[in-house]
């Protein structure tokens, strides 16, 4: 497996699927050279936000303490605050539906993103959960229970039946 860059902004686009903290000792790094990107490419670089993107799972696993041992808890709140703005899912060229997670039983058509307002947190259940959280499973047929405990499971006939709307 290798990894090879096709282009740098602005002669490619890239979108970004969300996980950019909790990852090691450099999330600060990391996130700031992605919102250093966006802020000098924002017509080439797309950020979507992914599970880790919540205040109440990064701070847990690590990213409130990095920005609280390195900084202060003021940087972690204003991070949180960007991480509330960013949208959830993406289509790419009327065609490719994308986001971190997966479908949601509660998911009809993917225009209905665009109604909901932002800043927002995540819920525990639902749609915005299920686009972060929910897994494909090639084992099962429709949705199932998720062992992370949150959202579904999903087979690949909701897959199927998804894109037929």
């Amino acid at each position: 497996y290798q990894r090879r860059v096709r282009g740098i902004p602005p002669h490619q686009n890239y979108l970004f699927l969300g996980a950019y903290v909790d990852r090691g000792k450099r999330s600060l790094e990391t996130i700031c050279l992605l919102f250093a990107f966006k802020v000098k490419y924002p017509d080439n670089v797309f950020l979507l936000r992914g599970n880790h993107e919540c205040a109440s799972i990064n701070r847990i696993y690590g990213f409130y303490d990095e920005c609280k041992r390195r900084y202060n808890i003021k940087i972690w709140k204003t991070f949180t605050d960007v991480f509330n703005c960013l949208p959830l899912a993406a289509l790419v060229e009327n065609t490719i539906f994308c986001m971190h997670g997966g479908l949601s039983p509660d998911l009809y058509d993917p225009r209905e993103l665009n109604k909901i307002e932002r800043p927002l947190d995540i819920p525990n259940k639902g749609v915005l959960c299920d686009l972060l959280w929910s897994d494909p499973d090639p084992d099962i047929v429709g949705f199932g229970d998720n062992d992370r405990g949150v959202s579904f499971t999903f087979g690949a006939n909701e897959v199927s039946k998804f894109l037929k709307r």
